[in-house]
């Protein structure tokens, strides 16, 4: 079995994140960049088949070279080898396009990307990769399970969870839950040093118009001074969670 892996380099939930040109481009100065939180679990249920079913896993981001680092973690974490798409990642329409090339050159049989990035929180890209490629597609999943060309799905849905059924080709939109947190894999030196070895292509972006154009950015208003009330002052906490805070 032939799996891609698509790694999203997001900024690290830490960073202090700040805008440029009138609030309308993300200022990347000082900004420490990650895999993308939900690419770590699927990338992780990946390697369960490579180890347990000796699948094949390539990892594909879209991106300046700026993203390599990334790249070469998910390498020292497993990957076999890694492509990158030499394109800034202008919107999620723009991206499925340039990962739907990878998978019909690659001739991959399982698609596994995050449910979303945590940097813009589309959730677009699964989606449209599936409709491009004309895949079949299980997204919020939390469990897979691949026999042959049968794969068995559990993905989560409004109070409750669902089970489904379907066959390879697939693409598959994972989130938290689709292995332990405390399963997640960390790079070691000895992965570490096997990555710098492991084969990192770069292409061309095939032509795609961005679908979206972002107009502005606003951080969100900054929390106001708290308000300590005497614990026997019953009546003035009652006026502020009313006229102030309006909750009640």
């Amino acid at each position: 079995m032939k799996i891609l892996v698509c790694i999203s380099h997001v900024p690290d939930t830490t960073s202090k994140i700040n805008f440029t040109d009138n609030n309308t481009k993300f200022d990347t100065n000082g900004v420490q960049f990650v895999i993308n939180p939900h690419d770590e679990f699927i990338l992780t249920r990946a390697m369960w088949f490579k180890e347990k079913q000796g699948a094949t896993i390539t990892v594909a981001n879209v991106g300046n070279a700026t993203t390599e680092p990334t790249l070469r973690k998910a390498l020292a974490i497993g990957a076999d080898d890694a492509i990158r798409v030499n394109a800034e990642a202008t919107d999620g329409f723009f991206v499925a396009k340039q990962l739907a090339e990878v998978v019909k050159n690659g001739g991959y049989d399982l698609v596994l990307a995050g449910r979303e990035s945590i940097d813009y929180n589309g959730g677009m890209v699964p989606g449209m990769l599936a409709s491009f490629l004309q895949f079949n597609f299980v997204n919020a999943c939390i469990g897979i399970e691949v026999e042959g060309t049968k794969v068995t799905a559990s993905r989560e849905i409004d109070g409750g969870k669902e089970i489904v059924s379907c066959a390879l080709p697939l693409v598959i939109g994972g989130q938290k839950g689709l292995v332990e947190e405390k399963d997640l894999r960390i790079p070691n030196m000895r992965g570490i040093m096997m990555a710098r070895k492991k084969p990192l292509t770069v292409v061309e972006p095939v032509p795609a118009e961005a679908a979206t154009v972002f107009t502005s950015f606003e951080k969100p208003e900054a929390k106001g001074a708290i308000k300590l009330v005497d614990a026997d002052n019953v009546g003035e906490l009652v006026d502020l969670l009313h006229n102030e805070a309006k909750v009640i």
